[in-house]
């Protein structure tokens, strides 16, 4: 089995992906070899990725990943199109990650950082709690309420918000406050269910070692048989690799 951690990756980019590999550092500190599939970076000949996994027998010489010289590395593969292909290859009654068993048994916490729309269709069958980082201001919120109203439509599954703060004056917490208090009003309001929600210090390791441990508890896990869940509401392939921080 695999354990699964959900992130929903957001257009702008930004400081928060900062916050990601980061947290995947503390993540491996805890003992969890990580391996990151990245929904938001395209496969290609010259940066080979999932697509180029998923289309040979993970039999076969030179496919599996096994990077066990590497452990010490943050491996990140570019997954956007193999990961819009799993849905289509799995099993009815499964997890369409159960597939990835053959490839990344060896690594002990499997980051899947895709657009809302892409993690959806994935976690049908599998019980987990997304992360959502939330950006700064009302277009912050906004983009939040909409990766949660996706995921709540897809899975049913409940997300947990972290808010990022830049900078330790009050004014700034307040504010990160009231809009987490806002998006909280809103998906009870109109998803039907509470949102967890946490903020998070990025200058501070610590409040990303109690990320990491929360992110844990929650997590999912891959296995090779169908996923029960409860009811619903609210290495032959090149990687490249994160710098380390």
């Amino acid at each position: 089995e695999l354990r699964l951690l959900p992130v929903v990756s957001q257009p702008e980019g930004g400081p928060w992906l900062e916050m990601l590999w980061q947290l995947c550092w503390h993540l491996q500190r805890l003992g969890y070899p990580v391996v990151v599939l990245d929904g938001t970076a395209q496969e290609s000949a010259s940066s080979p990725g999932l697509i180029h996994l998923l289309q040979r027998a993970p039999w076969n010489d030179g496919v599996d990943l096994n990077m066990g010289a590497m452990a010490s590395s943050l491996a990140v593969i570019p997954a956007a199109q193999g990961l819009q292909l799993l849905p289509r290859q799995g099993r009815p009654g499964a997890s369409p990650l159960a597939s990835l068993l053959p490839y990344f048994r060896t690594y002990g916490l499997l980051v899947l950082h895709a657009p809302a729309a892409t993690l959806g269709p994935l976690l049908q069958h599998t019980a987990t709690t997304p992360l959502v980082v939330m950006g700064t201001g009302a277009a912050g919120v906004m983009t939040s309420y909409k990766s949660l109203k996706q995921i709540a439509l897809d899975t049913g599954l409940p997300c947990m918000v972290a808010a990022l703060l830049h900078g330790s004056g009050a004014a700034e917490r307040r504010k990160t406050q009231h809009a987490l208090h806002t998006l909280q009003d809103c998906a009870e309001r109109h998803l039907g269910g509470p949102v967890r929600t946490t903020t998070i210090a990025t200058q501070n390791p610590q409040d990303l070692q109690r990320l990491a441990l929360q992110l844990l508890e929650n997590a999912g896990t891959i296995t090779d048989s169908p996923s029960v869940l409860p009811s619903r509401n609210l290495t032959g392939t090149p990687a490249y690799f994160a710098p380390r921080h």
